[in-house]
């Protein structure tokens, strides 16, 4: 992979009279990566994302988009911010309109496209963030929840190549954090690069390819995860703790006299790494469109009576809702645990994620357990 971002050396401090908030940073980030930015508060996150879309300009070193300097013009501006959307942490920070489809329209509008192609954006990113009902409604009757998934929707809207989030989940419920972390891995596998900025340690630990540790400005960790939770004077020192599933694997490895590796990032993979001769259930893998699902949900249902049911991903929930699904959310681990316990399931899923499926039934070989799998077209 290739890096569409990277900084050199950058300093920058708010005033020639304060201490710098980022010192000698250096970092890449690669095309296509799940990048997860940690580090405790006042670390530099916030400013790195200013920093990557010419909000703030460096005092000292720069910033490189796809291999070419920044350029802090109004044309060089005007690209990065077309093609880098971000999601800032305060909803309210980045909410200009009214009412909500107007709010989320306001960024479409001003890269001048057709009203009609603006429309389509609005009503697509309505759907990603389950605010459809709400797109007449005036900004200020939201919950602060509801105005995140709103400028969630605005930076959809962008159809950005890379998409900064910073801290996505925070105020939102479990459901509605889930749906945020399944719509960063739909837009990673549509070609985006996603960055989160997160302190829900367990959520980053799951889902990034790599995390970057800041430390007072600086970059302190850049790579495997694995490699620095097992550094726990390093994990400390920046403000952090190990995420509970590192330390369960770890715990339970020494109990077993077992090395630690390979290591779990999830229930599934954690049950079948220390779940002996277990024969596996069997998993009906079923992609759907929006517009077939009711009609798979019952034929599949038909062919396995008792078999536990599970959905993942925007499309197929909401044509399933009226259905009986024993779990609407985290379903692919949901089933993959259920399969290890010897338990029969149907995946519903949108096609989309079928990379993923797939890479989760091939990581759950290297934990020893091979799913017994059938794929319902």
């Amino acid at each position: 992979m290739s890096a569409i971002f990277e900084l050199e050396d950058i300093t920058f401090a708010h005033h020639q009279n304060l201490k710098p908030v980022m010192d000698g940073f250096s970092l890449k980030i690669e095309e296509g990566s799940h990048t997860a930015i940690l580090g405790a508060n006042g670390a530099g996150k916030t400013t790195l994302f200013y920093t990557l879309t010419g909000v703030y300009k460096p005092q000292k070193g720069q910033v490189l988009y796809k291999g070419e300097p920044l350029e802090y013009t109004q044309k060089g501006l005007q690209r990065i911010r077309s093609e880098a959307a971000v999601v800032l942490q305060n909803p309210d920070e980045q909410i200009f309109c009214s009412l909500v489809e107007e709010d989320i329209a306001f960024g479409p509008l001003n890269l001048d496209l057709p009203r009609d192609v603006v429309e389509e954006r609005v009503d697509a990113a309505l759907k990603a963030v389950r605010m459809t009902p709400f797109r007449k409604r005036p900004l200020q009757q939201l919950s602060g929840g509801q105005r995140k998934r709103v400028a969630i929707a605005g930076a959809l809207a962008m159809q950005p190549k890379v998409m900064v989030m910073d801290e996505p989940t925070a105020g939102l419920d479990p459901q509605a954090s889930m749906e945020v972390i399944e719509l960063a891995e739909k837009l990673s596998l549509s070609g985006v690069t996603v960055l989160i900025s997160t302190h829900d340690i367990d959520i980053a630990y799951r889902w990034a390819d790599v995390s970057s540790v800041l430390n007072h400005g600086k970059i302190e960790f850049s790579g495997d995860s694995n490699e620095f939770y097992s550094n726990t004077e390093m994990v400390y020192r920046c403000g952090l703790l190990v995420p509970s599933m590192f330390a369960m694997n770890n715990d339970v490895s020494t109990i077993r006299g077992q090395e630690p590796s390979p290591y779990p990032k999830n229930v599934c993979e954690f049950s079948a790494k220390f779940c002996d001769n277990v024969k596996s259930g069997r998993v009906l893998l079923t992609p759907c469109d929006q517009e077939c699902a009711a009609e798979k949900y019952e034929a599949a249902t038909s062919d396995m009576k008792d078999a536990y049911t599970a959905v993942y991903g925007s499309d197929v929930r909401y044509a399933l809702t009226d259905r009986n699904i024993d779990i609407m959310f985290d379903a692919l681990d949901s089933c993959m645990t259920e399969a290890i316990r010897g338990n029969d399931s149907i995946l519903f899923y949108d096609r989309i994620y079928k990379p993923i499926v797939e890479a989760q039934i091939e990581r759950l070989k290297g934990f020893g357990f091979d799913v017994d799998t059938e794929v319902f077209e």
